[in-house]
């Protein structure tokens, strides 16, 4: 059985090595990632709204605990044990109780979507087959070694060899891991040792297995709750552990002589996370500890690796920074001085504090930055304006800078492996929604773009790509990319699917999907919404769409989608919106305040009661959240402001669009029991309405919600996720494809 990556799929799982622009936001949880491999989304998704690089976190504000029974405010009465226990049986007793009878429902109305899901999956598969598996696994080089990941098995063939010699290193299922995948993937300088993380699609931490590579590979040690690990030198490892979705504590553990393990490094602030990154030469791993806002590193010199870790710069409120070395000098991508956008600086090694760092580049007003590669003697930066896609090449020889734009169809790219910094060739790949990933590479000594071998998949030649600006409620032009094919007439009465996210400064995701395409050889059209909150026009897009700016995302997304009708694409009948995660706060406020704008809402591990959830401090995100949503205990103004977009508090009964949310009982993320309460209250508001109107036509939508036992918050199986999109776009189809009668849809209502 092919073993799949979670919302990290496999592409870059090998490279380790890359240097990552870190991005954070509630659907790409820190915990799952590897921050500086590259990790894809699922392979099949229709809301993987962000980009899963989770290359860092995009998580949401708690995970699944019971509720907060009471609270201690000042003046208040402490209740005692026997109240405290009494209230969380009554609690437990009632998630119980909703989760059963939403089970319940969901029984009884799944049989009415079986067929059209069936014939969906097939259809999924195909094109999985024809697009996906023929793109192969990533390789990473060592010399005259090639890895690689197939199956669960990493192998070992020799560059100049043929693969089919290749040696099997280590066996997922052999070692008793069964219901496992490989996340991540490091080898030791020396190619003695490999450390591997194994982790389920029901858990949110990892184990850590070391292999020792001689003659016959043998485990050298197991390490429970591992999130990032990397090698100092060629015996020792440093790796940090997750515990309640938290890092904060950095370990070194040594295989040779005297082997012993040791603390190095705790992070005592509860909004700060930590990890581990080795610079591309090899000679420092760095210890980044950061929040939203703020960052502080430490340096272990490699050639060293037992001495105590060197501080760069200590943290200052506001200003992010990420470190890279070449030739004695540090290269800092940070936000330090105006504008507070990502800028590439250097300083000396023994003179690191930011009064000594010097601006190399500075991006330009509204680009963001969405990776950075090192070289021995340049670095790239791929960058986004206005919806394109750029190359810049950093010469640190000639000192001059080219930029190059990359093909107007592509909206994602994926950095491949490149473990040796002194390549002259940097290769990557390029895709979008409905455009299968195809290979480039960047010459350094040519000084040019090539485009690799076509693979043998059919080429997509019948989608046009649009891209519009909407005028939001402050005059702010909102970017939206639109999909639809060329053959299509009359668009207006296509049916729509709008993609929104908008939080953490996380871009939306527009890597290829196979359900996206055959949407579009439907039909269908697709569009995305790139509003504020979100990344799309660098950290200041972000700002203005977060905390205190929250309102700005939803006039956003409500401009966009009534200049996609305007200009003829769909109608409000016609048109559903997906969201996910921290996307659901923004789609949930949307059916409140312009439920006619849209007809169907798919939701997956929707973010839909912010004020409850951010009011909890017991759940483990809630303190590191603070700085995306605001702290409404201290803060009254953000209390009643968040309050007023909140979409579990804003329901009221009106005629709402049908919904259907997924959701999976394992979510340590999102608390499943504040689903389950915005399910029963949006049913009983649409059901108030329809009994107090009695307007002709009038009809009641699907208030749906399917909670699945396996899976967690970014993770889940091949299998999983495509049952998943299948059940998705069965509820789509008949909302917006098949003619609604008030009848057909009373039933789930009930």
């Amino acid at each position: 059985m092919k073993v799949r990556m979670c919302c990290a799929g496999l592409q870059n799982l090998l490279q380790g090595l890359s240097f990552r622009a870190k991005c954070y936001s509630k659907h790409n949880p820190p915990q799952t990632m590897c921050p500086y491999s590259k990790t894809g989304p699922k392979k099949c998704h229709i809301l993987d709204c962000s980009k899963s690089t989770c290359t860092h976190r995009t998580a949401p504000a708690g995970s699944i605990l019971p509720c907060r029974f009471f609270s201690c405010k000042e003046g208040a009465k402490v209740p005692s044990k026997r109240k405290q226990n009494t209230s969380i049986v009554t609690s437990d007793l009632l998630h119980k109780n909703l989760l059963k009878s939403e089970q319940k429902n969901w029984n009884n109305i799944s049989p009415t979507y079986k067929a059209m899901t069936k014939r969906i999956k097939e259809k999924l598969e195909e094109l999985h087959h024809m697009y996906t598996l023929n793109s192969g696994s990533p390789r990473m080089k060592f010399g005259e070694n090639v890895y690689f990941e197939e199956n669960g098995c990493i192998f070992l063939a020799k560059a100049d060899d043929g693969e089919g010699n290749a040696e099997i290193l280590f066996s997922v299922e052999d070692l008793g891991f069964s219901d496992a995948f490989i996340q991540r993937i490091r080898i030791s300088p020396d190619q003695r040792y490999m450390a591997i993380s194994l982790k389920s699609e029901n858990s949110e931490e990892a184990t850590c297995i070391i292999m020792n590579l001689g003659n016959l590979p043998v485990v050298e040690k197991v390490i429970p709750s591992v999130f990032s690990f990397e090698w100092a030198a060629n015996d020792v490892l440093y790796y940090t552990t997750q515990k309640n979705l938290k890092c904060q504590n950095v370990f070194m553990t040594t295989f040779t002589y005297q082997k012993h393990t040791k603390l190095v490094y705790t992070e005592q602030d509860a909004r700060f996370f930590v990890d581990l990154y080795c610079t591309k030469d090899r000679r420092f791993l760095t210890i980044n500890s950061n929040s939203k806002t703020t960052s502080e590193v430490w340096l272990v010199d490699c050639r060293h690796p037992l001495e105590s870790p060197s501080l760069v710069q200590a943290r200052t409120t506001g200003v992010l920074y990420h470190i890279e070395h070449r030739k004695d000098q540090l290269y800092i991508l940070t936000t330090y001085g105006e504008p507070a956008e990502y800028k590439l600086m250097k300083a000396p090694v023994a003179s690191s504090g930011k009064e000594n760092w010097q601006l190399v580049y500075a991006l330009e007003k509204k680009t963001k930055l969405v990776d950075f590669e090192m070289f021995s003697d340049d670095c790239i930066m791929f960058l986004k304006n206005a919806g394109h896609l750029y190359l810049n090449v950093i010469s640190f020889v000639s000192h001059s800078v080219q930029s190059i734009k990359l093909p107007t169809w592509a909206c994602e790219f994926e950095l491949e492996s490149h473990p040796e910094h002194t390549t002259s060739t940097c290769y990557f790949k390029l895709s979008s929604p409905v455009h299968p990933p195809k290979r480039f590479a960047y010459s350094f000594k040519e000084n040019n773009l090539i485009e690799q071998a076509v693979q043998e998949v059919p080429i997509i030649t019948n989608c046009h790509t649009t891209r519009l600006l909407a005028k939001s409620k402050d005059e702010t032009l909102v970017p939206i990319t639109v999909f639809h094919n060329k053959n299509s007439k009359e668009l207006h009465r296509k049916p729509l699917l709008v993609h929104v996210y908008g939080a953490y400064g996380i871009d939306l995701n527009m890597s290829f999907k196979e359900e996206k395409l055959m949407l579009i050889e439907e039909g269908w059209i697709l569009a995305y919404c790139h509003v504020r909150g979100g990344g799309e026009q660098g950290l200041s897009w972000h700002r203005d769409g977060c905390q205190h700016n929250k309102l700005k995302g939803l006039h956003d997304l409500r401009a966009c989608i009534t200049l996609l009708h305007q200009r003829g694409f769909s109608q409000p009948s016609h048109t559903a919106l997906a969201a996910a995660s921290a996307g659901g706060v923004l789609a949930g406020a949307l059916c409140n305040a312009e439920p006619a704008l849209i007809r169907a809402v798919v939701l997956q591990a929707p973010f839909v009661d912010v004020l409850n959830t951010m009011m909890k401090t017991h759940l483990p995100l809630t303190i590191e959240e603070q700085e995306e949503w605001g702290n409404p205990l201290e803060d009254e103004k953000c209390m009643k402001y968040i309050k007023s977009y909140c979409p579990y508090q804003n329901i009221k009964p009106q005629s709402y669009p049908s919904v259907f949310i997924t959701a999976n009982e394992n979510d340590e993320r999102i608390p499943l029991t504040g689903i389950l309460q915005y399910v029963q209250k949006l049913r009983k508001a649409a059901l108030d309405h329809a009994s107090r109107t009695s307007k002709k036509g009038n009809w009641i939508p699907s208030i749906i919600l399917d909670v699945q036992a396996s899976g967690s918050h970014c993770d889940s199986s091949w299998e999983h996720s495509l049952n998943e999109v299948a059940r998705q776009l069965a509820f789509l189809k008949r909302e917006l494809e098949e003619v609604c009668h008030p009848q057909d849809h009373s039933k789930s209502c009930k």
